[in-house]
């Protein structure tokens, strides 16, 4: 996988897509054909981008079927994909149905603390991503309040992110003031789906939590070759 300079900011993207199901009433042999050009026509697309992963929603999300996970330092390159992909033979039967733009930037809380892809680190089995809001009250705090609240959201989310808790959950949150109707999006990466649900689930117990404004919808994802995702598609 790619490294990247943690100094550097770089936008992140998460489209969702949706496939209507007149594709699927196409032949067999037309939907392979469909599944192959749009497959080239991401790739060739997608030289200036990172995508650290496509992941199938297929029997995990009633509303979206295919997640791209994109990273790059300029946001017309994206735009370039996403073109792409609407003027593939597939594209004219894909609804984006989510998208959340966001960009990397040090924690005001803990500078030392970056989303965990900028490591290199391969992306894992299962992703849980959401889009996050706090409340109005919580900028109000004194920022030795807030910062105080996230030193201990921090320390039981590294229960298991640590390695020695065997669970490896890895956790990254890039900042979407003004890019979106988010604040935040939080994405975390398991080989486990369970892991994900312990840690989420004790997180919920953080005194932090009571400046939660928004934080769905979620979306579990199954990290798969660019291939077997479209093929999740029909």
């Amino acid at each position: 996988m790619q490294t990247f300079d943690p100094n550097e900011p770089l936008y992140v993207a998460f489209w969702l897509y949706r496939v209507d199901p007149l594709w699927r009433r196409r032949s067999g042999t037309e939907r392979a054909a469909d599944r192959e050009a749009t497959a080239r026509a991401i790739q060739n697309a997608a030289t200036d981008l990172t995508i650290r992963g496509v992941y199938s929603l297929v029997g995990l999300r009633h509303d979206a079927d295919l997640l791209f996970w994109i990273i790059g330092p300029n946001l017309d390159a994206f735009q370039q994909l996403a073109a792409a992909i609407n003027r593939s033979p597939l594209g004219g039967y894909l609804e984006q149905a989510y998208t959340y733009v966001a960009v990397t930037v040090p924690s005001q809380y803990d500078p030392e603390h970056r989303p965990e892809f900028l490591k290199g680190e391969p992306p894992k089995a299962y992703l849980s991503m959401y889009p996050f809001v706090k409340t109005p009250e919580w900028y109000l705090l004194p920022y030795e309040q807030r910062r105080a609240l996230m030193i201990e959201h921090g320390r039981l989310g590294r229960r298991h992110t640590h390695p020695e808790s065997g669970e490896g959950v890895r956790t990254n949150t890039v900042h979407s003031f003004g890019l979106g109707d988010q604040e935040f999006v939080v994405a975390f990466e398991g080989d486990d789906p369970a892991a994900l649900e312990r840690m989420v689930e004790e997180l919920r117990a953080a005194e932090v939590r009571r400046y939660t404004q928004r934080d769905t919808p979620i979306f579990l994802a199954r990290l798969k070759p660019l291939a077997e995702a479209l093929a999740d598609l029909g």
